[in-house]
């Protein structure tokens, strides 16, 4: 698991990303070494999985997100038909669920007649049985993981 320290480690790289190992160390109270062999333990275990920009899809003009239940044929199963999807650049996360459905997708478009598009996108996908389709209309609890780490530590 993790401890105090990783989970200070990560929330400082949360709240500011672009800082560098050395200032981490000193905000931190601990040695520059310190800081690097806890990233590279972090990393290497998967818990944290990436520096990159978080991009705001709404920002780049795709100002409704959805969410689309899919219903697949089992013959293919789930792979080839993720793999279809993931070729659809407004198709930005799929799931394989229990329930009703089979995969759930969460989509964006910019309006609703490219969300319909997006959507006619993913019926064509070889595989797809059946969806079913609900529009977010607004987002109170962006995705987050702190909370996670900070309960981790606690475990």
């Amino acid at each position: 698991m993790i401890d105090e320290l990783d989970a200070r480690l990560i929330a400082l790289l949360a709240d500011e990303p672009r800082i560098g190992v050395l200032e981490c160390s000193r905000r931190l109270s601990v040695a520059r070494g310190t800081v690097q062999a806890r990233l590279d333990r972090l990393q290497q275990r998967g818990v944290i999985r990436g520096f990159g920009p978080e991009v705001d899809p709404a920002a780049l003009g795709y100002q409704v997100t959805a969410f689309v239940t899919l219903e697949i044929r089992q013959a293919g199963g789930h792979d080839s038909v993720a793999a279809r999807l993931a070729a659809i650049p407004e198709v930005i996360e799929v799931h394989t669920i229990t329930g009703g459905g089979d995969m759930l997708c969460r989509i964006v478009g910019r309006g609703n007649q490219d969300l319909q598009r997006v959507i006619d996108l993913i019926v064509d996908v070889e595989g797809v049985h059946r969806t079913s389709t609900v529009i977010a209309l607004a987002t109170p609890v962006h995705q987050r993981t702190l909370p996670l780490v900070h309960a981790a530590v606690r475990q």
